[in-house]
């Protein structure tokens, strides 16, 4: 059986997500813990649950979803991967933290990238990347279709959706990810969103405003 942990970190509220299974592997995905304290609280849940983290997973390279990157190798010894197209947005992390006023912060550069349809295998359980620009270049959602879940980072959110005002935005790309690659999926799947609570595929074809089907 496979687990999805939300764990809420930093000034953006942003999702960190610990997914795992039975074998007490699990994938950390979006590490925005950003002191010593967010930290300790990945930390405190991955030795609680006594997990053994194998993987560090992007949906994309915004500085939220990134400031716990060089904590997760240190720590744990992995490096992150992500869609090759997220690399220019990883690279300029410090431009993007005195965009926002944070502290310049370290990072790790990945080694493995990711695309469409790859599979990330960790336990007994796989992931499924699916490819969604509009909200960034180079964004992935992963997916498991046999527990019906998605994680979508910042392209889906309950009733509402990513924004499209920063580089590499697009707004038609976006409705066309969500749409064609997550609307697809069946209205059963929980969405796992990277800011905000979870919703379903299902009360986003009913309810989301910004997408009329």
């Amino acid at each position: 059986m496979i687990h999805v942990e939300t764990l809420v970190f930093n000034a953006f509220q942003e999702n960190t997500y610990l997914v795992y299974d039975d074998t007490h592997e699990c994938v950390i995905i979006d590490p925005g813990c950003q002191d010593i304290y967010e930290q300790q609280e990945l930390v405190d849940f991955i030795e609680e649950k006594k997990l053994k983290p194998v993987k560090q997973l992007y949906t994309h390279c915004h500085i939220d979803h990134i400031l716990g990157n060089a904590f997760v190798f240190k720590k744990y010894g992995l490096r992150p991967i992500m869609h090759r197209r997220s690399l220019p947005f990883f690279k300029n992390a410090g431009l993007q933290s005195r965009m926002f006023g944070l502290d310049e912060i370290e990072i790790i550069e990945p080694k493995e990238f990711i695309d469409e349809g790859d599979k990330i295998k960790f336990g007994n359980s796989t992931l499924e990347v699916l490819y969604t620009p509009g909200h960034i270049d180079g964004h992935v959602c992963f997916t498991d279709k046999n527990s019906k879940f998605v994680i979508v980072g910042d392209v889906l959110f309950r009733e509402s959706i990513g924004r499209t005002d920063l580089p590499s935005g697009d707004f038609d790309v976006l409705i066309s990810s969500i749409t064609e690659k997550l609307y697809s999926l069946g209205a059963d799947f929980t969405v796992y969103p990277g800011h905000g609570e979870k919703t379903t595929i299902g009360h986003e074809i009913r309810y989301n405003p910004f997408i009329r089907l």
